[in-house]
Formats: C-alpha cells, structure tokens, sequence
C-alpha cells in the first residue's frame, strides 16, 4: 500500500504512540500477576498495593481490563503544566519537558483520566503549552540558517510536525546557497 506524499516524510501520531508506550510507567495493580516475560523485557510481579512500574502498552491493557490504576508521572500534574506553560510564554528557549510528553499524556488521560487529579485541567494545560510551543518552533523557523539549526528541548510529536517543512526548506534553502561552480 502506498503513502500519501504527505506521510512519507513523517512518522504518524498514533505510530508516535506506539514508539511512546514502551516508556516505563507506574501502576497500583489490582490482582496478582507473576513475573512475566516479553520479548521488551520481564515485568512483575504484581502485589497489590504495590506500586509496580511496567511498559504503558501493559498499563494500558491492565487499565481497560480494570486491573490497576495508573499513576500519573509526576509531570503530569497541574503545578508542574502550570510551571512550565509560565516558562514557556516567558522565555525564548524552548522549556524541558519530557521527550515523549505528548504521547504519554494523550495515552494516559484517554485510557485513566480517572487516575489523573485534574484532568480537564491538565488536558487545558497540555493545549495551551503545546500551542505556545508551536508558535515558538514556527519564529524559530522563520529564522533557519543554512548552516545551523538549534533547537533544544523540542519534544519527538514536535520534531515529528516541523521535520516535513524543515527538510523542503533546507533543501531549498542549501539550493541557494550553494556556490555556483565555475
């Protein structure tokens, strides 16, 4: 099956994800389970009330099959969004916020918003942080340079958004500046 020209380039969100749930989080299990190996790894053993941390594909699952309670990253929580939002409209640089960030989050709060103090709140703050981040990743285009780009803490689903446009534009941009050969 072929790609539209428009995916060819680019990874996809929900493939962003997938990549993102082999990120180890936290969970309260609810049953008992014993160790139990995956080709990522062995995980377990489950004793309620212990915490337990497992990939999110696995927390996920255990989630919807209401067997545990995810418990959020410590990122993931109204004071730290708030922080960082502030950092963000304040400062030029881009703020530190986890790599995959985005990708935990939506998973997280569609599968146990439930888990999550705040959700709607935290979901608000995810939005207007991810649109400051957008306008600053498009001034900080707006200024390419052939011969060097810099931009720390851009977040993978931020990478992923700008890379199409990014390769076009250098690759334009390299065409004229090139030296004409003689």
């Amino acid at each position: 099956m072929a790609l539209p020209q428009s995916l060819r380039t680019s990874v996809t969100p929900l493939e962003l994800e997938l990549i993102a749930s082999e990120q180890l989080v936290e969970i309260v299990p609810l049953i008992t389970m014993e160790k139990t190996a995956f080709i990522s790894g062995a995980y377990g053993p489950l004793r309620p009330p212990a915490k337990c941390r497992i990939p999110l594909w696995m927390a996920t699952n255990l989630k919807l099959k209401k067997k545990c309670h995810i418990v959020p990253p410590e990122w993931l929580s109204v004071d730290f969004l708030q922080e960082r939002l502030t950092r963000e409209t304040s400062r030029p640089e881009f703020s530190k916020l986890p790599f995959r960030f985005a990708e935990i989050a939506k998973v997280i709060l569609d599968v146990a918003s439930d888990d999550v103090q705040n959700a709607d709140k935290i979901k608000s703050l995810l939005k207007d942080l991810r649109e400051a981040r957008q306008a600053k990743s498009r001034d900080g285009l707006q200024k390419l340079d052939h011969s060097e780009l810099s931009l720390p803490n851009l977040c993978s689903m931020e990478i992923n958004e700008i890379r199409p446009f990014f390769i076009q534009s250098m690759g334009i941009l390299t065409q004229l500046v090139r030296e004409p050969s003689a």
